[in-house]
């Protein structure tokens, strides 16, 4: 048979093609026609046109909106009759389908079109019981799939209403702790306070001691010595340099006894040699050499310092802090007594009593010490005001860390349902910080979920970060369900010679939290992808609307 013979042949079944042949379900109640008198009538489906109820699906465009032609053939050019026309299949047995209309009746069975309605009776066969019977196996192991994932999911949100729950109770916790720490910041201060008060007052009272005013004394004496010494040793130079001045230029033939006397005397202060044994010699130099040591000298008693000890040594003493000594003093003798139950009491007292008890105190402390029976507090005043003012320090330090705990409690409160975070049903909370891993052979990749990505060498080595998570899918918006189905983590260790390593992890609905697969689709840039039930959402509905 001729191939021109079988074209002809489909040519009448083409030419008498249902009208709603190609129109899917939801508008063929839109082709009916409209009857006046012995005439039939369509108006498109855009309302612009009426038109014969026969040039519906008679393989030419009369309709703006192509909507006369849905099952319209291609002409002789191997264009459809209307530009950018939908044909629907109605696959009976399985789903329908919709193509291009420039694939209608081209000679190919499209796989979209199972019921071969595509082309011309008898080309494509009819498959779709066969296909329809896969699928629905398909989707029936989807289903399986979904709904064991969306069980497990259900957990995920579970926890994170509970982890909302334990959150709130912390936070109302962490609320009262901070006013009961507050609270005790104050006494402390107050406690503090009156202790350095105390201390000032008892260091006051240590300065009017003997042994401090004796050490006053002798700093002053030292201070005078050491001025009149300064003196002393400038005059003593200038008296030098005169009487060398006169050693080194008298004549010894003027018999000067005047002259003589001051210059021998000289000579034997200085321990000089005789000026004329130097001439004698040739070898004056002008400068007096180490006078011996006497007896006198050798004998003064152990201890005593020589001029070039005072020098060095006296304005070490001078610096000295007294008040320092004072207090040093104080710590090696010890308190001369045991504690007065009066500043021992205030720790068995109830806090309102407190303020009460140590105005009570004070008060017959001043007696006593007016009439001279006592001093206040014998304990060491400045160890107690040290100690007052680490007990607040310490206080203030935990009032610190309760509140940043508050705050890290409110912020992960914020985060928990936050759309940009753990989604808006707070699904992937459970999921934060689980480490995932994959074994590739030669390197195992590990993701750390909101943490960070790593690629671990199998025979040793150093591992390297492939990033760090940065953000969800950035092409869909926050909420959607294709936002959690990508990861970004960037910023991971650069390469050599290249860019810092990331890592884009993408997603998609399982029973259990894996890696599958790991690529590197550009230099030190990979792909990973997984499963994970946080993405399992439930089913709506048993079965397409469309499945016939």
């Amino acid at each position: 048979m001729y191939p021109w013979l079988l074209l002809a042949l489909a040519l009448p079944s083409s030419a008498a093609l249902d009208k709603t042949h190609g129109v899917p379900p939801s508008l063929v109640s839109k082709y009916v026609p409209s009857t006046t008198g012995a005439h039939q009538t369509w108006t498109c489906l855009d309302g612009s046109k009426q038109i014969s109820w026969s040039a519906v699906n008679d393989d030419y465009c009369d309709c703006a909106d192509g909507s006369d032609e849905p099952g319209a053939s291609p002409g002789g050019s191997g264009t459809s009759a209307c530009p950018h026309n939908k044909f629907y299949c109605r696959n009976e047995g399985h789903i329908g389908g919709v193509i291009q209309s420039s694939r209608v009746n081209d000679g190919l069975c499209e796989q979209e079109c199972c019921d071969g309605s595509d082309e011309p009776s008898g080309v494509c066969p009819n498959t779709c019981q066969e296909v329809g019977a896969e699928h629905r196996k398909e989707v029936e192991a989807e289903r399986k799939l979904r709904k064991t994932g969306s069980k497990i999911r259900s957990t995920y949100i579970a926890y994170a209403h509970k982890e909302k729950k334990r959150l709130e109770a912390l936070a109302i916790d962490l609320a009262k702790e901070i006013e009961v720490r507050e609270k005790e910041v104050e006494k402390l201060r107050d406690i503090a306070e009156r202790a350095e008060s105390i201390s000032a007052a008892e260091l006051e009272r240590k300065k009017q001691s003997p042994l401090y005013q004796s050490l006053l004394a002798h700093h002053t004496a030292l201070k005078s010595l050491q001025k009149e010494h300064k003196k002393h040793l400038e005059r003593e130079k200038a008296l030098g340099d005169i009487l060398n001045s006169l050693r080194a230029g008298y004549n010894p033939n003027y018999q000067d006894m005047a002259v003589l006397e001051a210059v021998r005397g000289w000579e034997s202060l200085a321990g000089l040699p005789h000026i004329n044994d130097v001439r004698k010699d040739d070898t004056e130099t002008g400068t007096a050499t180490e006078k011996p040591k006497t007896e006198e000298e050798e004998d003064e008693e152990e201890g005593f310092w020589n001029a070039a000890k005072i020098e060095k040594e006296l304005d070490k003493i001078l610096k000295a802090d007294h008040v320092s000594l004072l207090l040093e003093h104080d710590q090696i003798i010890g308190p001369a007594s045991t504690h007065s139950l009066l500043f021992d009491i205030s720790a068995y007292l109830p806090d309102a009593l407190i303020p009460s008890y140590h105005s009570f105190r004070d008060s017959i402390v001043s007696v006593l010490t007016i009439f001279g029976i006592g001093h206040g507090d014998t304990r060491d005043a400045s160890a107690e005001s040290n100690s007052a003012r680490k007990a607040l320090s310490d206080a203030e330090h935990s009032l610190k860390m309760t509140r940043d705990e508050t705050q890290d409690a409110n912020q992960d409160l914020l985060d928990l349902f936050d759309p940009e975070g753990f989604g808006v049903e707070g699904e992937w909370k459970k999921l934060d910080d689980l480490c995932l891993s994959k074994d590739t052979g030669e390197y195992t990749y590990e993701v750390c979920l909101f943490n960070e990505a790593k690629q671990i060498p199998n025979k040793g080595g150093s591992s390297f970060s492939l990033g760090k998570f940065s953000s969800w899918n950035k092409v869909a918006q926050p909420g959607e369900p294709e936002y959690y189905t990508r990861q970004h983590y960037t910023l991971g260790a650069k390469c050599w010679n290249g860019p810092h390593r990331s890592v884009e992890l993408v997603l998609a609905c399982g029973t259990e939290n894996a890696l599958l697969t790991v690529a590197e689709l550009e230099k030190c840039e990979y792909q990973i992808t997984g499963t994970t039930p946080a993405l399992c959402r439930p089913l709506e509905d048993e079965r397409p609307k469309d499945e016939l």
